[in-house]
């Protein structure tokens, strides 16, 4: 069995139902994948939700829930929803309540246990329930308003807890210089780089072994520890897994080989250090090679703070695709913010940007062009002539746009790889401009001109539904059954089949539906 282009999402702690950061990183994820797919590859994308430890404990009892029926709950009525409404093409979803997972975590754990990596000891700390981790004095900040004068988690603004325990612990400080060896054998094993120096620099400090138990004294809702049944299993020690669980680990052999090592594991920038320290360190224990990448995005912030429900920054996705539909919610924060950077959310921007580029700029590019087609030779894709230096131009641009967005994909650039794509759609704007092709149908001497022209247009909204396809797959579709039903259906095209002229001439054009009606009509 070939190796599958594997992509996975962080699985999605069930305490809340999801808000737009969450839905950021599945629509990142999801674009990579749906490329390597246009692009002839097998792919597979994985995502699911994290539902075991002490915060959906004690969301669920201050519900008036048990933790598996909360969990049930949000994850059928928010987080399953929310990859139908932000138009997620996963070919998994783990829970880490589920059998094939809480088995495989326990197989890995004795393995661990067997080799000597896991030992009982205690430890004393300052702990967030927010983030279910013990904290650094450096991961700490002086709390204000109704905590000031305490101790709080830099990330959640609330106090941290002082816990004393007798745990089982995994040696990961052994793992400090095979980590470092590991970032300097594979340079791009973190990205983007600024994540990865705050790493290497995190690891040199030194590394101190990981608690990775609970006692059951103090909360038991987790996976029992295999060979201590008075211990449950750390969440972020269970929910790491999940990433070769869900895949074959400890049942499908074959199935694990033909995915893992992941290419691409898609995290936000506050979670890096779990998943390039800790979950490569595990993987290296159990004799498993660690991910090709991980790569820390940025957060989303809105009032200059990261999204957040806590805090009450967070919007729901069906907030904004209510309005303006799935195609622009992705391609808008997938363009709009570079991506592994933070970046500003705002009402404003996405609107301007639907409008101006989306309604005005790819949608009317599309509907003026099968529109003429119709209008000057009866909905049939015309014959063209001889090409002149401005119809070449065009083709530059798009053997161009091809190249170069594929390159910023395989560097997991995804706002670079659509703004070069964003070139042809500009570009063929300022060609029809030029060319007026209206005016050219005034004259009968034109015709051939026209023809040119109208199949240069034809051709080009060809390879930009292509193209386009993985960031925005229902209005590309739209724009394929009307322009390239002739070619066989659009998820069997392939990026890098960029040879112009494939559109045969005398295709019949089907009517375009809009691609992106106009939000003030709604």
């Amino acid at each position: 069995m070939s190796k599958s282009f594997y992509v996975t999402t962080p699985i999605f702690y069930v305490n809340d139902a999801p808000h737009i950061g969450h839905a950021y990183t599945e629509v990142a994820s999801d674009v990579l994948t749906r490329w390597h797919r246009a692009r002839g590859e097998t792919s597979f994308l994985l995502t699911g939700t994290d539902e075991h430890g002490e915060k959906v404990l004690r969301t669920a009892l201050g519900n008036n829930s048990d933790p598996k029926s909360w969990t049930d709950k949000l994850v059928n009525e928010s987080w399953l929803p929310l990859l139908e409404t932000i138009d997620i093409d996963n070919q998994d979803f783990i829970r880490t309540t589920e059998p094939r997972h809480e088995k495989a975590v326990q197989q890995f754990l004795q393995k661990l246990y067997d080799t000597g990596f896991i030992y009982q000891g205690s430890f004393q700390g300052n702990y967030c329930v927010g983030c279910e981790e013990y904290k650094n004095e450096s991961d700490l900040i002086a709390g204000t308003g109704d905590f000031a004068g305490v101790p709080v988690c830099a990330i959640h603004s609330k106090p941290v807890e002082q816990l004393n325990e007798t745990n089982y612990f995994f040696k990961l400080s052994e793992f400090q210089q095979r980590l470092l060896d590991h970032y300097e054998q594979n340079p791009t094993f973190i990205q983007p780089e600024s994540a990865k120096n705050e790493v290497v620099s995190f690891v040199r400090s030194g590394l101190s072994d990981l608690s990775i138990s609970r006692s059951k004294e103090r909360f038991d809702w987790g996976i029992d520890i295999p060979w201590d049944d008075s211990h449950i299993t750390y969440v972020w020690f269970d929910a790491l897994l999940n990433y070769i669980t869900a895949i074959g680990y400890g049942s499908d052999e074959q199935k694990l080989a033909s995915l893992w090592p992941a290419d691409v594991q898609v995290v936000g920038k506050d979670i890096l250090r779990f998943h390039a320290v800790i979950w490569p360190a595990m993987l290296m224990a159990a004799g498993l090679p660690p991910a090709k990448q991980v790569f820390g995005h940025g957060w989303l912030l809105v009032g200059g703070e990261k999204m957040s429900k806590s805090k009450l920054t967070g919007i729901a996705p069906n907030q904004i695709t209510d309005i303006f539909g799935s195609d622009a919610f992705r391609y808008y924060f997938m363009k709009a913010i570079g991506f592994g950077s933070d970046g500003s959310f705002s009402w404003e921007d996405l609107s301007a940007r639907y409008n101006a580029e989306l309604a005005n700029g790819f949608g009317n590019l599309a509907s003026r062009s099968i529109a003429m087609i119709n209008k000057y030779f009866d909905g049939f894709v015309p014959s063209p002539g001889e090409y002149s230096e401005s119809d070449l131009r065009v083709q530059g641009v798009a053997a161009a746009a091809i190249t170069e967005s594929n390159a910023a994909l395989d560097r997991v650039a995804i706002h670079e790889a659509i703004a070069k794509v964003w070139t042809l759609v500009d570009e063929l704007n300022g060609y029809i401009t030029e060319q007026a092709p209206w005016v050219l149908a005034k004259e009968e001497a034109n015709r051939e001109r026209l023809a040119t022209v109208l199949y240069t247009c034809a051709e080009g909204l060809r390879l930009l539904a292509i193209l386009l396809s993985p960031v925005m797959p229902k209005a590309t579709q739209k724009l394929w059954a009307a322009i390239g039903l002739d070619l066989g259906p659009l998820s069997e095209q392939r990026i890098q089949d960029g040879s112009w002229g494939l559109l045969p001439s005398g295709t019949k054009l089907a009517e375009l539906d809009v691609l992106f009606p106009r939000v003030e009509e709604q």
